[in-house]
């Protein structure tokens, strides 16, 4: 009786630990030459996923992204160029689903907004430096009040 139960249950572990893994499906996709799939699977990976937060569409499980998918492979096997490809996704979908937005005028703070902050930090450090080197060179004058009362107590505590 207890073999049964010990086999029933590893029997019901099994079914529990099986149902448990999830299949996902593979993209097929015949192109007519081995450079279309090249371009293909390139512009897939330089394309971002309209779904996901920061996945290309090769690399996303969506459905959107599989959809998208075979929508830029089967463009590639019809011969449209890369430039558009990329124009009717970003026009479908936005400037989202490019990695690397077009240098445009909506676009430059993008582009130069992080070498402004640089600049900015440096002229604010070189700023800060300066003023505490200028302020560090001048000496401190004590008066002679001031210089008696410390030697005064300079004496008393080594007494």
């Amino acid at each position: 009786m207890r073999t049964l139960i010990k086999i029933m249950g590893g029997l019901v572990l099994l079914f529990s630990m099986t149902t448990a893994v999830m299949a996902t499906p593979v993209d097929t996709y015949e192109f007519k030459t081995p450079e279309n799939q090249k371009r293909g699977l390139s512009l897939a990976h330089e394309l971002r996923c309209p779904q996901c937060q920061n996945q290309n569409l090769i690399d996303s499980n969506s459905p959107v992204a599989r959809d998208l998918r075979l929508e830029v492979f089967k463009m590639v096997d019809e011969g449209k160029g890369d430039d558009e490809i990329i124009e009717f996704m970003t026009s479908r979908y936005g400037e989202f689903v490019l990695y690397k937005p077009k240098m445009e005028t909506k676009t430059y703070i993008l582009w130069l907004g992080p070498v402004g902050l640089l600049l900015i930090g440096l002229v604010i450090g070189f700023i800060f430096i300066r003023k505490q080197r200028i302020s560090g060179n001048v000496p401190n004058e004590i008066s002679e009040e001031d210089r008696r009362e410390l030697d005064s107590l300079l004496k008393r505590n080594n007494k």
